[in-house]
C-alpha cells in the first residue's frame, strides 16, 4: 500500500537505499557498533541509524532498508520513546523496511539449518515485538554471502518470504544469465514438498550490493556530487547522461521495464546527508528529463515495492532446482576454502548450539526455576544471540581477523556459562537434589579434576534427541579399575584404557574409563562411578608400537581391515549384510598457491587455490606406525579385566570388547584413532591434525581421502545444510556449460554433515562434527579438507593471512571425528539420518561428586527422567523446544527423511501431541 507510484510506460529504475553491516569482520561487533578502532575501518552503526531516521524523517519521499537486527536491538536500548515513536511511525508508512530480519545476514555454506532458523526466528521475533506486522520482513536479502544453498531458500519460502535477493554468483553463471535475462528466476528449493511449498522467486542484483560505477556519494566514497547550481563545477548533464547509459545498459539483462539499483555499502550512511541530498537531486534531474523525451523513471524504492512491480507483470520465469555453490569471482578464484577455514571455531558453534538446545529444553521443562534457582541467575539468551551471531557470514565462516574470532568465541564462552547455571537450577529441580554440579569443559582433551581426584562421583547423561540414545562415556581417570552402576542399580560393564595421544603438555598420562551409557528421550539418566583399586597406571603395560601391524578390529555390525604392511585402513565390511568394499584412507596435504602466471590468486582463508593437483602424503614413508588397543570385558562385572591389554604381534579377537582402537601416527603432526566400539553400526575415525608446519614457507592444506573400488560416474553427494541432499557432479554445472579452471578447487562443495558415494549397490557415507569442505576429485574417490594453515592473504578484504597461532603461538591443533557408514544403497538414509542428528544434538554429560542434599524438604530423588510419554517416531525430529512467552513453548518437529530415500524412513507420519 506504501509503495511509491510508478510509470508504467517508462522504464522504472528503483533506487534502494542500504547499508551492509557485518556482525564483525575486521573489527568485533561492539568496536563496529560503538565506532571504536576507525584505524582498522571506518564504522560506527550507531551514528549510521541516527542518521537515517533524521534522514527519512526531513522528506518523506525517502526510504531506506535494513537487515542486521543485533546492531538495531542494541540501537534500540539507547532510544527515548519519542524517537522509537518516529521510527515506528516510518516503518508503519513502508518509508524504513526490514529485510531479511535474522539477527545476522548467515552465511550459506558453512551455517547448519537448525541454528540458521533460530537465528532468524530471533531476528524476526524482535521485529514483531517493536514493529508489529509492518516490521516483518517480507523479502530475503543474502546479498553478500559467498555461494547461496537450496536449504536455506527453502526455509525462506516456508517462513513464508515473498523473495530473495542475492549479490554473489559465479561470475560464468551471471556472465549467462544476463545474457539470457535469466537475472531473476524462480527457485524450487526442494524435491520433497509439493510446489510452490518451497518455491522461492530470486533477484541477482546487477552490481553485488554496491552502487553502479560513479554514483556512490557516502563519506567514505570519492565520486563528485551532484553540482546543479551556476558554479563552474556544474556536471548534471554528464551525471544524469551517465545515469541514463547504466539504466539502458542494466535494463538488457532485465525482462521488465523495472530494474533494481542498491545505493549504498558496507557501513555506509555514517552521514546520510550525503548520500540522500545527492539522490534527490539525481532523481529530480533525471525525470525532468522526460519533458525531453527520455523514457526513464527514477524513484526511491525498496525490495518488496520492486518485488510486487514484477508481481504484477505476471510472467513466468525460468526454474532453478540447484544450488548457487560453488561461488568464483573470476577464473582460479573459486571461494571454497572457507568451508574448511577456522576448524575449531567451526566445531565451537555446532558444539555452542547443541548446548543451546539442552539449555533451551531445560529452561522449557523446568520452568521458571530455572532461571532463579539455588546456583544463581540462570539465562539461556546471551547463548543464544552468541550462537545467532556466530551464524554471520564472517563468524562460522572463519573469514574474520583473528581478534575478531577470538571475540566470537568470547562471547560463545559467556552464554556457556549463563546457561550452565541455568541446567544446573533445571537439574536439581527435575532430580530432586542439590549436587555440586560439575562442568568439564577440557573432556575433549581428556582433562577433568573432579573424574581424575574422586573416588565416587556420578554421571548425569543429558539426551536431547526425542528418542532413546546410547552414548559411550569416555572420562579421564587415575584409577585402574571402577564399578558403574545405572540408574536402577544395576551394574554396567567398564573399562580403564590408556587415554588418547598426544597429550596437552605438563599433563600426567592420564587414563580413560569408558562405558556405554544410555538416556531416554528429552531427558537423563545418572550412573554411579566408584574407585575399586587405586592402582598406579604406570605400572600397567604401557603402549608399545606393534612389530608386526594389527590385521583387523571387529564388533556385532562391522569388521575393519588394516593392510598388515603400510598400517592403512584397507576394508570395511558390514557383517549385518554380508558386504564388504576396499575402502582406503590416508592424510594429504595440498601446496597453497601463492599465486602464479595465470593468475596473482593466493589460497587465504576465503579461496582455497592449490598449487598442483596431486597433494602430498602427509607420512613421508609408505608404512603408517600403528598399534592396536583392545579393551577387552571380562563378563560384565563391573572392573573384570580392568587392565588394559596393548596386544602383540597377533591380536586374538575379544568379541565382548567395550570398545577396540587402531592407534595410526602418520607424522608428528597427524595421528587418528580407528575405533569400534561395541553395539555401534559404524566406524570412528578421531583425527588430530596440527600444528600443521609451515617453516618450510608453504601453506598447507590437509583432506583425509579415502578411495574405493565403487564405479561412481563422476558423481558424489553433499548435504545443504545438514538437511537436503543435493547431487554433485565433478567438473558439471546443471545450469551452465561450466568452462574449469580449477579441477580441485573448483569441484569442493561445502559438507555441512555428511558426503557420499555410491553405485548401484553399495553407498559409502561420511558424517562430520563440523562444517568442512569435500569432493570427489576422481572416481570411487571422497575427501574432506580438515585443517588448512596459509601464509598469504587473499585479497578478498580480511587483510590477514589465515595462520591461527593459538595459545602457545604455535599453530593450532585441531581434533574431530568422521563416522564412516557402510551401507546398501536403499538403507544408507535409514542410518545416516538418526547419526546425523545424534552428533548434531549428542547427548551431553553433567558431573557431580554425588550425595547431595534435598531440593525440597523430603523430595525424594529422581535418577532417571524423560519429558515425553513415549519416544517420537524414528523419521520425526524434534529440532526445536525452548520458552517462548509466559505459558507459552515453542515446539519445532521436522520430518527428517527426504522424499524417496528410505522405503519406511519417508513415509508420511502423524504426530499425537
Amino acid at each position: 500500500q506504501s509503495c511509491p507510484p510508478t510509470r508504467p510506460d517508462l522504464l522504472n529504475v528503483h533506487l534502494v537505499p542500504h547499508t551492509h553491516d557485518d556482525v564483525g569482520w575486521l573489527k568485533t561487533v561492539e568496536q563496529y557498533f560503538y565506532g571504536v578502532r576507525n584505524e582498522v575501518q571506518h564504522a560506527g552503526v550507531q551514528y549510521i541509524l541516527d542518521s537515517v531516521v533524521a534522514q527519512l524523517v526531513a522528506d518523506p519521499s525517502r526510504r531506506f532498508v535494513y537487515a542486521e537486527v543485533a546492531f538495531l536491538a542494541r540501537w534500540w536500548r539507547q532510544q527515548d520513546e519519542a524517537t522509537r515513536r518516529t521510527v515506528r511511525q516510518l516503518v508503519e508508512q513502508g518509508r524504513l523496511e526490514f529485510v531479511g530480519g535474522g539477527w545476522c545476514m548467515s552465511d550459506e555454506a558453512a551455517a547448519h539449518y537448525g541454528p540458521a532458523i533460530e537465528q532468524l526466528a530471533l531476528g524476526r521475533r524482535f521485529l514483531r515485538r517493536e514493529f508489529g506486522a509492518c516490521g516483518t520482513p517480507r523479502v530475503a536479502w543474502q546479498i553478500d554471502p559467498f555461494g547461496h544453498s537450496r536449504q536455506l531458500a527453502a526455509v525462506f519460502a516456508q517462513m513464508g518470504y515473498d523473495g530473495l535477493f542475492v549479490g554473489r554468483v559465479d561470475h560464468q553463471d551471471k556472465a549467462t544469465r544476463e545474457q539470457l535475462q535469466e537475472m531473476e528466476l524462480l527457485w524450487r528449493a526442494s524435491g520433497s514438498l509439493p510446489p510452490p511449498a518451497a518455491d522461492l522467486f530470486t533477484g541477482i542484483l546487477p552490481n553485488v550490493y554496491n552502487p553502479p560505477s560513479g554514483f556512490c556519494w557516502d563519506q567514505l566514497c570519492s565520486d563528485p556530487p551532484v553540482v546543479d547550481e551556476d558554479s563552474e563545477e556544474n556536471n548534471v548533464d554528464s551525471v544524469v547522461s551517465a545515469f541514463l547509459q547504466i539504466a539502458a545498459s542494466q535494463a538488457e539483462s532485465y525482462r521488465t521495464n523495472h530494474i533494481i539499483m542498491t545505493m549504498g555499502s558496507d557501513f555506509h550512511y555514517e552521514n546520510a546527508n550525503l548520500w540522500f541530498k545527492n539522490m534527490d537531486k539525481l532523481i529530480a534531474h533525471v525525470n525532468a528529463r522526460q519533458a525531453n523525451g527520455s523514457r526513464v523513471h527514477v524513484l526511491y524504492s525498496t525490495p518488496s515495492c520492486y518485488l510486487w512491480e514484477l508481481h504484477r507483470a505476471n510472467l513466468s520465469w525460468s526454474l532453478k532446482t540447484d544450488d548457487f555453490f560453488p561461488y568464483a569471482d573470476g577464473p582460479h578464484q573459486f571461494w571454497t576454502g572457507y568451508f574448511t577455514s577456522r576448524p575449531a571455531f567451526k566445531r565451537y558453534e555446532r558444539l555452542s548450539n547443541n548446548f543451546l538446545q539442552i539449555c533451551s529444553q531445560l529452561e522449557a521443562l523446568a520452568g521458571p526455576v530455572a532461571r532463579e534457582g539455588p546456583y544463581g541467575p540462570g539465562n539461556s539468551s546471551v547463548l543464544r544471540e552468541a550462537v545467532a551471531v556466530a551464524q554471520h557470514h564472517d563468524a562460522v565462516t572463519g573469514t574474520e581477523k583473528q581478534h575478531v574470532a577470538d571475540d566470537y568465541a568470547r562471547q560463545l564462552a559467556a552464554g556457556w556459562e549463563s546457561c550452565q547455571l541455568l541446567v544446573a537450577n533445571a537439574l536439581a529441580s527435575l532430580s530432586g537434589s542439590k549436587e555440586n554440579f560439575i562442568f568439564c569443559n577440557g573432556l575433549n582433551i581428556s582433562v577433568c579434576p573432579l573424574t581424575e581426584a574422586a573416588g565416587r562421583f556420578t554421571v548425569i547423561l543429558y539426551n536431547p534427541l526425542g528418542r532413546r540414545v546410547s552414548w559411550p562415556i569416555r572420562l579421564p581417570v587415575n584409577g585402574a579399575s571402577y564399578a558403574v552402576t545405572d540408574p536402577q542399580g544395576q551394574p554396567v560393564p567398564s573399562e580403564v584404557s590408556p587415554g588418547q595421544l598426544p597429550r596437552p603438555p605438563a599433563r600426567p598420562a592420564v587414563w580413560e574409563l569408558l562405558f556405554q551409557a544410555s538416556a531416554p528421550p528429552l531427558g537423563f539418566s545418572t550412573f554411579t562411578v566408584s574407585r575399586l583399586s587405586r592402582g598406579d597406571p604406570r605400572a600397567h603395560p604401557t603402549r608399545t608400537p606393534v612389530l608386526s601391524q594389527p590385521q583387523e578390529i571387529q564388533n556385532e555390525h562391522l569388521r575393519v581391515l588394516f593392510d598388515p604392511l603400510t598400517g592403512h585402513l584397507k576394508e570395511i565390511q558390514n557383517l549385518d549384510k554380508s558386504i564388504s568394499l576396499p575402502v582406503f584412507q590416508n592424510f594429504y596435504w595440498y601446496n597453497a598457491s601463492v599465486g602464479n602466471d595465470e593468475s596473482p590468486q593466493a589460497s587465504g582463508a576465503y579461496i582455497f587455490r592449490p598449487n598442483s593437483s596431486e597433494p602430498i602424503p602427509v607420512s613421508n614413508s609408505k608404512r603408517v606406525s600403528t598399534h592396536l588397543v583392545k579393551v577387552g570385558g571380562g563378563d560384565g562385572v563391573p572392573g573384570a579385566g580392568g587392565v588394559p591389554r596393548v596386544l602383540s604381534p597377533q591380536p586374538c579377537l575379544l568379541q565382548n570388547a567395550l570398545v577396540q582402537e587402531v592407534h595410526q601416527n602418520f607424522s608428528s603432526w597427524c595421528s587418528q584413532v580407528v575405533r569400534l566400539h561395541a553395539g555401534q553400526p559404524y566406524v570412528e575415525l578421531e583425527w588430530t591434525v596440527g600444528p600443521i608446519p609451515v617453516a618450510d614457507g608453504w601453506g598447507k592444506e590437509i583432506i583425509s581421502r579415502f578411495e574405493t573400488t565403487l564405479q561412481t560416474d563422476s558423481r558424489f553427494y553433499t548435504d545443504s545444510n545438514g538437511r537436503q541432499i543435493l547431487e554433485r557432479r565433478r567438473d558439471y554445472r546443471p545450469t551452465w556449460n561450466l568452462s574449469q579452471t580449477e579441477p580441485v578447487a573448483g569441484n569442493y562443495y561445502p559438507v555441512n554433515s555428511r558426503i557420499f558415494i555410491k553405485d548401484k549397490k553399495f553407498q559409502l557415507t561420511v558424517l562430520t562434527d563440523r562444517s568442512q569442505g569435500g569432493s570427489s576429485i576422481f572416481d570411487g574417490s571422497l575427501e574432506l579438507m580438515v585443517h588448512r594453515r596459509l601464509l598469504y592473504d587473499d585479497n578478498r578484504g580480511v587483510g590477514e593471512p589465515l595462520v591461527e597461532l593459538g595459545a602457545d603461538r604455535q599453530g593450532l591443533v585441531v581434533r574431530g571425528r568422521h563416522l564412516l557408514l557402510l551401507d546398501t544403497v536403499e538403507s544408507a538414509a535409514d542410518q545416516h539420518r538418526l547419526l546425523a542428528q545424534e552428533l548434531f544434538m549428542a547427548p551431553y554429560v553433567v558431573l557431580a561428586p554425588g550425595g547431595g542434599p534435598s531440593y525440597r524438604h523430603g523430595q525424594p530423588s529422581l535418577r532417571q527422567f524423560s519429558a515425553l510419554r513415549r519416544e517420537l517416531p524414528p523419521n520425526v525430529h524434534l529440532l526445536t523446544l525452548t520458552p517462548w512467552d509466559a505459558g507459552t513453548l515453542l515446539l519445532r518437529l521436522e520430518h527428517q527423511f527426504e522424499r524417496g530415500e528410505s522405503v519406511n524412513g519417508s513415509q508420511p507420519v502423524t504426530v499425537d501431541l
